[in-house]
């Protein structure tokens, strides 16, 4: 008896390599289970207050504070960083990076990968770490939305050269 075809692509070994983990979503009540374990193990060191407190006092207010500012972006909870996302709805976080630490990214805001333009969706769905197609369906979902926008709003006159 023979076996029958399959198509088995070959395995080349690369340590590098690693296989993409997905990304965590953590609910409100995760995430608040936590803070209740943390405060009852003692809180947060003073160590970190401090260096918390310093953070949000050098926090940037607007783009021009932040463009030249440090990289990897610390300000996680800004709302164009690339590590983490909330729900604005549910509150809950999802990680982007699970397996990564923040510094060991390459791109950390949205706005320094949107001021090199014109990169490829392959390249998107690296830096946010989706895959290329998820990439391409959340671009078509976002263009629908903007004509949507563009057909709402009440086109100018035109102007009567007749007079």
């Amino acid at each position: 008896m023979s076996e029958p075809k399959r198509n088995v692509l070959p395995v080349v070994d690369d340590p590098d390599d690693k296989p993409r983990q997905r990304a965590r979503t953590m609910s409100r009540k995760e995430m608040a289970r936590l803070f209740r374990q943390q405060a009852a193990a003692g809180g947060l060191e003073p160590e970190l207050q401090t260096l918390m407190a310093e953070l949000d006092a050098s926090r940037p207010k607007t783009r021009g504070d932040c463009a030249e500012g440090e990289r990897p972006c610390p300000y996680v909870s800004c709302k164009y960083n690339l590590y983490v996302d909330v729900n604005p709805r549910t509150g809950s976080v999802k990680m982007n990076f699970p397996d990564k630490e923040l510094w060991e990214l390459a791109e950390t805001c949205a706005l320094d990968v949107a001021d090199r333009a014109g990169i490829t969706l392959e390249e998107v769905g690296v830096i946010m770490n989706l895959t290329r197609e998820r990439v391409r369906q959340l671009e078509m979902r976002g263009l629908a939305k903007l004509r949507v926008i563009a057909d709402d709003e009440p086109r100018p006159a035109a102007a009567d050269d007749d007079e």
